[in-house]
């Protein structure tokens, strides 16, 4: 993930896997996360738990510009407040009541988290463009010994035999959550080719990962 000192960004997400509307669950270095998107396109991220019995809000449900609770209605704000409680319609919900959010930004169609306070934007990658995310069941160094290259300081791994195509990684609790990205100037035989060629890569990482336990 890249690092300015003061806190880095994790790419939790391809923008194009979050519509208008939903919620999804997502993890960063600092535990787990419900991301979502408003009906007016705006993505948030708010710690993963209602504060009111601890239901996972990533089983919840998007309605106007607030997250509810799948479990009680408590809705909240992109900015964490809770502002609507269904069983008490005319309270207005005490500041108190909040959950804890992290700082989102989108560019380049791909969705990043900020851990901690980093000064700097998420590093651009307008040259590349998104095709689709796996889980690999393994940590980074797996991945980058099968690549045959270390992961550069934006988090990605350019394949020295295709370097047209791009992994960009994101370290997990117990796996690593890859998203693969090739030059934008790629035909759609080469798109489909990155897309074969990351899914051996998976099985190698994978394999190698079995046979070091």
């Amino acid at each position: 993930m890249p690092f300015d000192g003061a806190g880095s960004w994790a790419p939790v997400a391809l923008s194009s896997d979050l519509p208008p509307g939903t919620v999804i669950p997502a993890w960063t270095p600092e535990g787990s996360i419900a991301l979502w998107r408003s009906q007016s396109g705006r993505a948030a991220a708010s710690s993963d738990r209602c504060p009111h019995r601890g239901m996972r809000l990533s089983h919840g449900f998007v309605r106007g510009e607030a997250l509810s609770c799948i479990y009680h209605g408590w809705s909240y704000s992109p900015s964490g407040g809770c502002i609507r409680i269904p069983a008490h319609p005319d309270l207005v919900p005490p500041e108190t009541i909040r959950v804890a959010v992290q700082r989102v930004e989108e560019s380049d169609g791909i969705l990043w988290v900020a851990v901690g306070q980093p000064a700097m934007q998420p590093p651009p990658l307008e040259e590349l463009i998104p095709l689709r995310s796996l889980t690999v069941e393994t940590d980074v160094a797996a991945i980058e010994d099968v690549a045959g290259a270390e992961i550069d300081a934006n988090g990605l791994i350019r394949l020295p035999e295709f370097p047209w195509i791009a992994l960009l990684l994101a370290p997990q609790e117990k796996h690593t959550l890859l998203h693969l990205m090739v030059d934008r100037d790629r035909s759609s035989a080469d798109r489909v080719a990155a897309s074969r060629t990351v899914e051996s890569i998976r099985r190698a990482a994978e394999e190698r990962q079995r046979e070091s336990a």
